[in-house]
């Protein structure tokens, strides 16, 4: 409940699946909006993934509205043909910034072991410092009150309330990446070389984002302009440079940005002997008249 009454004097919209995290996590927010006078609503994501989800959401919406919180359900389309984890959760976002109030902060249940899964995940693709920095505390109107407490309190919390949380047997199946790092990697990290595993890589986390946000302010100036300078680039330390041109990639309309896109684009700049231009996500990167253009298809 503390870490709900830190959060500053603005609406609420809480984001439930029905699952312990978010369970508690609406539990607090409404007791604390309650005594505060804070407009507080909750919103439940049907992703329509399973047989009986939206019975599942209405069952949801049921013990919210037991907490006192006008809740509804949406149900959203996850595109197909993709990262089936990535496409839910950009579904479920844009469905939390269409519905919440205007001005209304989103709050979700993220714990210190999601940060923690988030990190090693994170670590596994190679994408350097920003991966590593895991989810922030607050982005926008995103708030995660809960990301410095243990995933247990929150079960912990639901068990002491009365509440039966959901199981969604998704968070089970072996065939997702982070369910095999919450069931079998991290249990053999704290094996292995002992506890407070998920608590050091959350850690990690924030001094990452420090390291990346700083790395990002650095290359903003080159990563700004439309067509960079080529020689300006090559000048630069190699980790604004790459920083650079990864956030210069997405700015013009790139949809991705890897370490292996960034590379090719790099060998523009400091291998430069008259080649033709990279292939990219989207488009095609050249080098013309000492500058970079980002050609889209």
């Amino acid at each position: 409940m503390q870490a709900v009454d830190a959060l500053p004097p603005q609406p609420w919209t809480v984001a439930c699946s029905g699952g312990a995290d978010s369970l508690a996590l609406a539990w607090a927010a409404s007791h604390v909006a309650a005594r505060r006078g804070t407009p507080v609503a909750a919103l439940v994501v049907d992703h329509g993934l399973q047989p009986g989800s939206d019975v599942v959401a209405a069952d949801v919406v049921a013990r919210l509205a037991s907490f006192g919180l006008d809740a509804v359900a949406v149900r959203v389309s996850v595109a197909a043909g993709r990262n089936l984890e990535a496409a839910a959760r950009e579904a479920r976002y844009a469905a939390l910034d269409a519905q919440a109030g205007t001005g209304a902060a989103i709050l979700l249940g993220h714990t210190r072991d999601d940060q923690a899964e988030t990190v090693l995940l994170g670590l596994a693709r190679g994408s350097g410092p920003r991966s590593l920095a895991g989810m922030p505390a607050r982005r926008g109107r995103l708030v995660r009150p809960l990301l410095g407490l243990p995933r247990r309190l929150t079960s912990q919390a639901c068990a002491e309330l009365g509440l039966s949380p959901w199981q969604d047997p998704m968070n089970e199946d072996p065939h997702y990446a982070r369910v095999r790092v919450r069931g079998r990697v991290l249990p053999l990290l704290e094996r292995e070389l002992g506890p407070g595993i998920a608590e050091a890589l959350a850690r990690t986390a924030g001094l990452c984002r420090d390291a990346a946000d700083a790395l990002d302010a650095a290359a903003a100036p080159l990563a700004g302009e439309p067509e960079p300078d080529a020689e300006a680039l090559a000048a630069a330390p190699a980790g604004v440079r790459r920083a650079a041109l990864a956030a210069w990639l997405l700015g013009r309309g790139a949809p991705e940005a890897t370490t292996a896109h960034v590379a090719a684009v790099e060998a523009l700049v400091l291998r430069w002997h008259g080649q033709r231009g990279v292939d990219v996500p989207g488009g095609t990167v050249v080098r013309e008249d000492g500058h970079l253009a980002y050609v889209p298809r």
